[in-house]
């Protein structure tokens, strides 16, 4: 489990210092805050683990493999132009630090690059490989594309990022079979109930909905069903089932308030189950669901963290809390509040 993540001069942050949480974390700030930027820097370490000790079998991690897969990986899903803008801009040269600790304590990792980088320079090496890749979910669902987009992504240039492709990579892996089949049932009924079917991967790669109904093909099903649809694919292939990361960028996208329900409650059955869950918001109403569903009898235990993101004169800041009201006032949060006021005077 990701601890901590410390960064000087990384894009928007001229310094962050972030404590997680094992189970749930929440980053919420305004449009241009970073948000994504701290979702996808951690997904970038712990993909490159988990693929780092694909490429080499199980062997102990070396420099030389970590420093490549590590650069190639930070282009490739936050796509600058080179890995050397993605250091905070400032006059003159500058040099980006990147601390890593995980509760593993072999897992920990420090690198580092400037603005005339071609690749990572690791200071601190992990001992291990961490042994399941992480998920991330974008805004958008995957499973309307997911039919030949990895091949055509790796043999052609796509100006798509990374995570889609890793997300169909996992999209696509066979289901769990054997002893784990009854926990995989177990994990999906309450989702499957929320979709109203089951997701099915045929073998031409097309996703379908199976309902009651009949089997409907998954670009004919509401783009909020898909989104949970997704999970629900990937409890299945064993990707978000019992341990592991799940990166979900403004899971509130394209869902009504009745599946943005659902889906803070499916949240917290993951963190639940062992996966760290971390999630990027600018919702309201999400954030509110979460904190409800985390003060009662079912989720209490669960330990959440909440990270609020501001803008100022000298870069992006960070609140820290395990509750929302740790966070201080959020911009984006705050003109919501406004408005409610607002239209309860003009009702008056």
């Amino acid at each position: 489990m990701f601890k901590s993540l410390n960064v000087k001069n990384f894009t928007v942050f001229a310094e962050a210092d972030l404590e997680f949480s094992p189970a749930l974390n929440v980053i919420v700030g305004e449009n241009g805050t970073g948000k994504t930027h701290l979702l996808k820097l951690p997904y970038c370490v712990l993909a490159s683990s988990a693929e780092g000790g694909r490429r080499l079998n199980g062997a102990a991690p070396t420099k030389a493999v970590l420093e490549a897969r590590l650069s190639e990986k930070l282009v490739g899903v936050f796509r600058p132009e080179s890995l050397g803008r993605l250091a905070r801009r400032k006059v003159g040269q500058t040099k980006c630090e990147v601390q890593c600790r995980c509760r593993d304590v072999k897992l920990g990792l420090d690198f580092e690059f400037s603005t005339r980088s071609k690749e990572v320079a690791v200071r601190k090496l992990p001992t291990a490989w961490i042994d399941k890749p992480p998920v991330y979910l974008p805004t958008r669902e995957l499973l309307t594309i997911y039919p030949g987009f990895v091949s055509v992504y790796e043999s052609h240039y796509l100006d798509f990022e990374e995570t889609w492709r890793d997300t169909c990579l996992l999209l696509g892996a066979p289901p769990v079979r054997g002893a784990r089949e009854a926990r995989v049932r177990e994990v999906l009924q309450p989702l499957e109930y929320a979709i109203d079917g089951r997701v099915e991967l045929d073998k031409n790669g097309r996703f379908y909905l199976n309902t009651k109904q009949g089997r409907m093909e998954m670009s004919l099903v509401a783009e909020g069903w898909r989104k949970l649809a997704m999970i629900a694919q990937l409890i299945a292939t064993g990707a978000l089932l019992d341990k592991g990361y799940l990166f979900w960028d403004e899971p509130e996208t394209n869902l009504n308030p009745r599946l943005i329900r659902e889906g803070a409650r499916l949240i917290l059955h993951l963190s639940a189950t062992g996966i760290q869950v971390f999630i990027a918001t600018h919702s309201l109403f999400l954030m509110r669901e979460l904190d409800i569903l985390l003060k009662s009898d079912l989720f209490n235990s669960i330990k959440g963290r909440f990270l609020g993101l501001q803008r100022g004169a000298e870069g992006v800041t960070v609140e820290q809390g395990d509750t929302i009201d740790g966070l201080g006032a959020i911009t984006s949060l705050d003109e919501k509040l406004r408005q409610s006021d607002r239209f309860m005077e003009t009702g008056a």
